[in-house]
């Protein structure tokens, strides 16, 4: 392995290290310090400040007139109800459900591939989104019944952001193309703020800045600066020397990185409502989600 596959591999585990460990570190500001739209608001500006930044700098290109209404697309699922739907989910369920539901995302960008693009699903893709989607569908069904701090409606936002998500991946696949990927992320983070903004101005309006604590700063720090900004970055530097379907194999280890802080904050920092946030039933999910995305991704055998 040349040293910049290993840089890859490298920024791939920090990415969604940072994926992973975000489930429960954004959980725990919300909705206590602020609401969920407010903090999306917040994400937004901070993350258009920056990526516009790096544009002013380092990437010097224009848009055509026609490819603004796709960006613009781009930006109300892939920033905009992505985020939107994400925050109001972990701030309503279990982040291990969330973080097991995300994994589902390959399984729907091959289903909006299909229906948008036309590309063809194989019988063993098939079989993987069946397994994958019972995996899925049945966490978030069961999460109206389950103990701790799993939600019915918790773990079906989860699922709508992923499929905003995954519907944003098929559309954005032309885009990239033609576009650097900063000049995409930024134009998506700027229309994805516009779709926002008069839905979260007057949450941010009534946010009591006076009550929060360096915690609370760092929560928001870190989702701003690592889950947006650097973990964004991490994945754009790997891509430019493994392919798409090793990238996207890294998600796997998302669920693992929930369970473990998930077992932290239960069992040694004593959070009670986290005690029954692990169970066979949600391990099964895993299992069946994780063997459904890994058929899928697998890529066929070359002929001899």
């Amino acid at each position: 392995m040349n040293s910049n596959i290993f840089k890859a591999h490298i920024a791939l585990l920090g990415a969604n290290l940072i994926y992973g460990a975000n489930y429960i570190i954004a959980k725990g500001i919300m909705p206590d310090k602020i609401n969920p739209n407010a903090f999306v608001l917040i994400r937004l500006v901070c993350c258009v400040a920056l990526f516009w930044g790096i544009k002013f700098i380092f990437v010097k290109e224009k848009v055509a007139r026609e490819d603004f209404l796709r960006l613009a697309l781009c930006g109300l699922l892939g920033a905009a109800a992505n985020m939107l739907f994400f925050f109001h989910g972990i701030n309503l369920t279990s982040p291990i459900d969330a973080s097991i539901i995300m994994t589902a995302t390959p399984v729907i960008v091959l289903i909006f591939s299909f229906i948008i693009l036309k590309e063809r699903i194989t019988k063993k893709k098939l079989i993987g989104i069946t397994i994958a989607g019972i995996g899925a569908i049945f966490l978030i069904i069961y999460g109206n019944k389950a103990a701790g701090t799993s939600s019915f409606l918790g773990n079906l936002f989860v699922f709508l952001n992923a499929s905003c998500y995954g519907l944003y991946l098929v559309l954005v696949k032309t885009l990239k193309k033609k576009y650097n990927a900063i000049t995409i992320i930024s134009w998506m983070f700027l229309f994805g703020l516009l779709f926002v903004f008069p839905i979260a101005i007057n949450d941010f309006r009534a946010v009591n800045f006076d009550a929060f604590s360096t915690n609370t700063y760092l929560v928001i720090g870190y989702v701003v600066l690592f889950t947006t900004f650097f973990a964004y970055l991490f994945n754009v530097y790997a891509l430019n020397f493994v392919s798409p379907s090793v990238t996207s194999s890294y998600i796997y280890l998302q669920p693992v990185i929930s369970f473990i802080l998930v077992s932290v904050y239960a069992y040694i920092l004593m959070k009670d409502e986290y005690a029954q946030d692990i169970n066979l039933i949600k391990i099964l999910s895993c299992l069946m989600v994780v063997i459904g995305v890994y058929i899928i991704s697998k890529p066929p055998k070359k002929l001899a």
